[in-house]
C-alpha cells in the first residue's frame, strides 16, 4: 500500500512539475498571422541577444540565449509581434 502511495504522490509531482514549465499562452493567431522566425531572429541579434537555441513552443516563438548584458535568458515571445510575453533571467529576473 505505502508503494502505491508513493507512485501516486509521485505521479503528482511530476503533473505539478510539467504545468511549471509549460509554455504560456502568447497568441491565438493563426500561423500564417506570425512573423518569420527569420524576421524575430535577426531582430534579437540586432538588439544585442546571443541566440543559443530558437524554437517554437506551444503558440510562442522561445530562445534560449544572453542579452545584451551577457546575462542568461529563456524568453517566450508574441509570434505576431516579437513582444516578450514571459522571461527567466536577465533584466527583471
Amino acid at each position: 500500500m505505502k508503494t502505491l502511495a508513493t507512485l501516486v504522490i509521485a505521479g503528482a509531482v511530476a503533473l505539478v512539475s510539467f504545468g511549471a514549465v509549460a509554455a504560456p499562452n502568447c497568441t491565438n493567431a493563426p500561423r500564417d498571422k506570425w512573423m518569420p522566425e527569420q524576421q524575430l531572429k535577426d531582430n534579437l541579434l540586432k538588439d544585442g541577444y546571443v541566440i543559443d537555441r530558437f524554437l517554437v513552443s506551444g503558440n510562442c516563438y522561445e530562445i534560449y540565449g544572453k542579452d545584451k548584458n551577457g546575462s542568461k535568458v529563456e524568453i517566450y515571445f508574441d509570434p505576431t509581434d516579437g513582444r516578450i510575453v514571459k522571461q527567466r533571467g536577465g533584466k527583471g529576473a
